[in-house]
């Protein structure tokens, strides 16, 4: 087992793996931009090393500092939570060539899963469904014409490089085509330095189901069932819940079985996630693969009770997974709460928190790293915390859900509570009866 572990990450992620670490008995060092200073990864961590100042670039995704504060605390192995270098080939790379282990799975896994066109066709060559559309890139407008006439409209563009929402465009005719075509290629080339397009038939009122996989060095997979996270807003997730409202016992199972495929396919090691959209039909198809541990891993490590970090770290020290294919016991709900004013379209809301007070009571978990006096700033993502309440039922948890939302109290800044507790109370989220699209139908702003 390792000694010591460099976390390269920041916020509630960072201490969520040092307090796993501090369990298993492993010493950490934190890494820190000078804006994260006061952070409390930075306190609760064995030791803490200042890498740069607060750009992303100058700190977070600063491999030589990273690595350098790596080799003078003396780490034998490096954990990149979420986000920043968590899914970089180079990185992972780099870790292996220092004889410093990455917590996460090799290179080559990596690259095989980052590229959407060469994960498709993996997926295709193991068997798991694929959403119809074109066998790689679409180099022109005139190509991209021909596939949607092939497939059917609606299509969706999207970027190979892709991710959070950038770089795709849903199409429903030929005459919006050209237009959304240049500006997902542009998108693509100014946020990832690569602009290639892909298309694809455009799932209608789909779900946005992922599963919950682990593997390791031995060729061992299994899942450990869903999440539903289909509650999103411009791509990017709000809401999550195990077990899915929507899912069928017969429909989980051959979902789990086509992502512990998908994770055969590329001999697997790690915790990760094999992402699937599930239409209106029940009919699924792969997304995506992340290879990495998921911000809302917690919703699956209530329903499993189960710490997947502690399972990530002993997999990457070359143990054999000991979870098996699991199975839900009661119901649990994830809320992101974002340093954000929702009163002006979601606004980011960074500054000082002037008061605190997180909700407790039993079956009510919140993963925060701010405090009060702490200031928000406004360098990057605007997470501050994450409640997940569990329950025997969904309903119950909803209730839960409801009351902490209540109990949570942040005075200073902005935050999404507000919208959260508006969704609660929503009939059709009550009753399971949403797609990914629901955000863009739901008026949660009362008029006075």
């Amino acid at each position: 087992m390792f000694k010591k572990i460099l976390i390269a990450n920041r916020g509630e992620i960072a201490l969520r793996v040092i307090r796993t670490c501090k369990e298993m008995g492993i010493n950490t060092v934190a890494v820190y931009s000078t804006a994260d200073k006061d952070s409390l990864h930075v306190r609760f961590a064995d030791e803490a090393v200042c890498i740069g100042p607060h750009p992303s670039r100058d700190s977070y995704l600063n491999v030589a500092n990273i690595m350098a504060a790596a080799e003078i605390t003396n780490a034998d192995a490096i954990h990149p939570g979420y986000g920043f270098l968590a899914e970089n080939a180079d990185f992972s790379q780099l870790c292996a060539d220092s004889n410093i282990k990455f917590i996460g799975p090799s290179a080559k896994m990596i690259q095989s899963m980052g590229d959407k066109i060469t994960a498709k066709e993996t997926m295709i060559k193991a068997g798991v469904p694929v959403v119809p559309g074109s066998d790689g890139l679409v180099p022109s407008i005139k190509e991209a014409k021909k596939l949607a006439k092939k497939i059917g409209y609606p299509v969706m563009i999207k970027a190979t490089a892709g991710g959070g929402g950038k770089g795709m465009r849903i199409v429903k005719e030929e005459a919006e085509l050209e237009s959304n075509y240049l500006s997902a290629q542009a998108e693509a080339g100014a946020s990832f330095g690569n602009d290639g397009i892909y298309i694809e038939k455009f799932v209608e009122e789909p779900r946005h189901i992922e599963i919950q996989i682990a593997g390791d060095q031995y060729g061992n997979a299994c899942h450990l069932s869903e999440r539903d996270c289909s509650i999103q807003r411009r791509h990017q997730k709000l809401v999550e819940e195990a077990p899915s409202p929507f899912l069928t016992e017969e429909l989980r199972k051959k979902m789990g079985e086509a992502a512990i495929k998908a994770a055969k396919a590329i001999n697997y090691e790690s915790v990760g996630t094999v992402e699937f959209l599930v239409d209106k039909h029940r009919d699924f198809y792969f997304m995506e693969m992340n290879t990495r541990i998921q911000v809302e891993h917690t919703v699956t490590e209530e329903v499993m009770d189960f710490d997947l970090i502690k399972e990530q770290i002993k997999i990457a020290a070359g143990e054999k997974i000991t979870a098996s294919e699991y199975f839900p016991k009661g119901h649990a709900i994830e809320c992101r709460i974002n340093a954000e004013d929702p009163m002006r379209d979601f606004a980011p809301c960074p500054g000082r928190i002037e008061y605190l007070h997180t909700p407790k009571g039993l079956g009510v978990r919140v993963d925060t790293h701010v405090f009060a006096g702490y200031t928000v700033p406004p360098f990057y993502d605007s997470m501050i915390a994450k409640v997940i309440c569990r329950a025997q039922t969904r309903t119950e948890a909803i209730a839960k859900m409801k009351r902490a939302l209540e109990e949570f109290l942040i005075e200073g800044i902005k935050t999404t509570i507000p919208f959260h507790l508006k969704l609660m109370d929503d009939k059709r989220f009550i009753e399971g009866n949403f797609n990914t699209g629901f955000i863009n139908e739901f008026d949660w702003i009362e008029e006075d």
